[in-house]
């Protein structure tokens, strides 16, 4: 395994858009282990195989505190359940020390193929709907920070751009 270099907005890359999995291979299991390794060594709960530069439909994530439930969703789509909202404080690898306030559907329904290959279907909700709405957009070539005003975005991007100069 390998930790991966993690892009930072305002960093073009993360504006591509993911291709589909045609098929989960030993190849894509490594770099699903890869991703699993960069996130928890950044640490994060979440990562988008678009954050690491590798254009895959490909999100890994894991909300327990002791690193004991991972979660792999390939090629994950959502539909939503409702017209309820749910706000919660967000943050990203992507856009680091920054956390904003962000409004998304409460209830969805994620259908995603997991690390084997096997299709499921899952209703999640709370602070797992969040992020994997969340991942789900880096793989559309979105951020949170795209949620935000655009006085919010530049102020934030500038402050990124001056720390990456250095």
């Amino acid at each position: 395994m390998a930790q991966l270099p993690i892009l930072e907005f305002p960093d073009a890359r993360l504006r591509t858009v993911a291709k589909p999995v045609a098929e989960v291979t030993d190849a894509t299991r490594r770099i699903i282990d890869d991703m699993f390794e960069t996130m928890y060594a950044a640490p994060g709960i979440g990562l988008a195989a678009t954050q690491v530069n590798i254009h895959q439909q490909i999100i890994v994530m894991d909300l327990s505190e002791d690193k004991s439930e991972p979660q792999v969703f390939i090629n994950p789509s959502i539909t939503v359940q409702g017209e309820e909202l749910d706000s919660y404080d967000e943050g990203c690898l992507s856009v680091p020390g920054f956390y904003e306030s962000v409004e998304r559907p409460k209830s969805i329904k994620v259908e995603a193929i997991d690390r084997n290959g096997s299709p499921f279907i899952i209703e999640p909700e709370g602070l797992l709907a969040v992020c994997i709405q969340h991942e789900i957009d880096h793989l559309n070539g979105k951020l949170f920070v795209d949620y935000l005003s655009n006085m919010k975005r530049q102020r934030i991007r500038k402050k990124l751009e001056k720390q990456q100069r250095g």
